[in-house]
């Protein structure tokens, strides 16, 4: 099927962009699993993760936010490409540009996270 462009997102590391195979297991060699595709932006555009990452306890990733405030959270290794209704595709040159600044270090930090949960375990 030929590789397409995307944007890895690891652990406690920068974002960074990267060519992958565009295909199933392509997909899956990089989230360590099985995918599951998640739709938080207007745009055409998607993050790909592991769809037991939370389950296996992979570590924490990126945080999704709403308005400012953190819903959910990506665990283990994902990646944001471009999506349509029934395939994955490469990120355009404005999309990587957009989505590799979105994800800057300063997001790395999770103890945001941390207490949000903590609060509303008590």
């Amino acid at each position: 099927m030929g590789k397409m462009k995307v944007i890895v997102l690891e652990p406690m590391k920068e974002a960074y962009v990267a060519e992958i195979e565009n295909d199933l297991s392509g997909m899956q060699k990089v989230v360590e699993g099985y995918i599951q595709g998640i739709y938080p932006f207007e745009e055409e555009v998607c993050f790909v993760v592991n769809e037991k990452g939370k389950i296996n306890g992979l570590p924490l990733n990126r945080a999704l936010l709403d308005n400012g405030k953190v819903y959910d959270i990506i665990a283990g290794t994902a990646f944001i490409c471009g999506c349509s209704e029934d395939s994955f595709d490469s990120l355009s040159d404005e999309h990587q540009e957009k989505f590799l600044a979105m994800f800057i270090p300063r997001d790395l930090c999770l103890d945001e996270w941390r207490d949000h949960s903590d609060s509303h375990q008590k």
